[in-house]
């Protein structure tokens, strides 16, 4: 068999150099195509559940959130570990599978297993964005020297990171620092109850008092005018306006049992960086699977948009960690040293064939067995990283292309 294949080769030398050319070019092509990584991601097919319980001691959220989650995912099919971690106000929940399936597979079975979990009303449980440890690609944070950090964090949150996360290969946008916007109703417990209102009253005429109302049509002629309430909260004055009750007739506002302040959700810390105590500042996470390079290349594209266009003019986006240097020095350095073996190898088979024509068609095994790995890479998709090609071994490699 292999005498009939060599003489094939042989003898039809034009068939032979377009298979040639159909290689180098499919090997070119999945090269391009190759997700390219500094580093290898060995992550186990994992999914996490989060679940807030606000304002509830750790020993609440165990009985209340994680027991009833642990029992609810228990068996679920391929998985082989179970690890939880409950602490005020919040559930951590991560389940480990085997390599028999992949990511999405396992997230649609917990999805399935928590719809049979018995948790208090309101509470919703959700997976935690598909990314790993090794997914965080470019770090940033807002800058502007007239906006407060509650402005920032305002439109770090409804403008960037909204923004980022519809690039292509984004998992999720963690934005941290700043103040949250919060519209804080004080209530005065001697107006309360001078005017016969209880809390429950209030909390029932904050709740009706911010909602839209839709009231069909009318027509007019052959032309329909859409009838509706606005009613949604603006800012703290049109809070103050709400109607909690009556009183003698006249009526009870919400200025007049208390007092409606702008104020910031209560924080357990904050973010500060070199000389500044206090920034915004936004970590953006790969999706697992993805080409570091192409969604590093969009998130890019993205923030000069916003910079340029959408951004206010005293605010802007800096990066101050990016990942592409990394993987830019991570390739030069695997190339180079797989250039330098190829060279070394060249070297030594001519010192030894005493023969530069021999020793230049032994080497030509090289570039093509490089192209092989990664055609192979492409096809188990696997990525392109210090160990995936840092691997390669062209003392072996040539071996057989000695011997023939």
């Amino acid at each position: 068999m292999v005498k009939r294949l060599v003489t094939f080769a042989l003898y039809q030398p034009l068939f032979m150099m377009l298979v040639m050319v159909l290689f180098v070019a499919a090997g070119v092509v999945a090269f391009r195509s190759l997700p390219v990584e500094a580093f290898p991601d060995v992550t186990d097919v994992q999914a996490t559940v989060i679940t807030l319980f606000p304002g509830h001691a750790p020993e609440e959220v165990e009985k209340q959130i994680t027991i009833p989650l642990e029992i609810a995912l228990a068996g679920v099919p391929h998985s082989v570990r179970m690890f939880s971690h409950t602490q005020f106000g919040l559930s951590f929940l991560t389940l480990t599978f085997d390599d028999q399936i992949d990511d999405y597979f396992a997230r649609q079975r917990v999805l399935e297993r928590l719809q049979q979990a018995g948790l208090p009303p309101n509470i919703q449980p959700q997976l935690a964005p598909l990314a790993t440890p090794v997914g965080e690609l470019y770090r940033f944070r807002l800058e502007s020297a007239t906006a407060s950090p509650t402005e920032l964090r305002g439109i770090e949150d409804w403008v960037v990171e909204r923004a980022l996360k519809m690039a292509p290969g984004v998992a999720d946008v963690v934005s941290r620092g700043g103040f949250i916007k919060q519209y804080q109703v004080n209530v005065d417990l001697a107006r309360m109850k001078a005017y016969g209102v209880t809390l429950q009253q209030v909390f029932t005429a904050l709740s009706r008092g911010n909602a839209n109302a839709g009231g069909n049509y009318l027509e007019e002629g052959e032309q329909q005018y859409l009838i509706r309430g606005v009613g949604l909260l603006r800012s703290s004055a049109d809070i103050g306006s709400i109607v909690v009750a009556e009183h003698n007739g006249t009526p009870l506002l919400m200025r007049d049992i208390g007092e409606v302040d702008d104020g910031a959700v209560p924080r357990q810390g904050l973010v500060g960086r070199n000389d500044d105590d206090e920034i915004v500042e936004g970590i953006v996470l790969m999706r697992k699977g993805e080409n570091p390079s192409e969604v590093l290349q969009e998130i890019k594209s993205r923030v000069d948009h916003l910079n340029e266009s959408v951004l206010p003019r005293n605010v802007k986006i800096v990066a101050y960690y990016d990942r592409s240097q990394l993987i830019s020095t991570t390739l030069t350095t695997v190339f180079r040293n797989l250039l330098e073996g190829a060279l070394l190898v060249t070297l030594v088979l001519y010192v030894f064939l005493r023969n530069g024509r021999a020793a230049a068609i032994v080497a030509a095994v090289i570039p093509l067995a490089l192209l092989a790995t990664f055609i192979g890479l492409r096809v188990r998709g696997i990525p392109a990283n210090l160990l995936s090609l840092g691997a390669m071994d062209f003392g072996i490699i040539v071996d057989g292309a000695v011997i023939v």
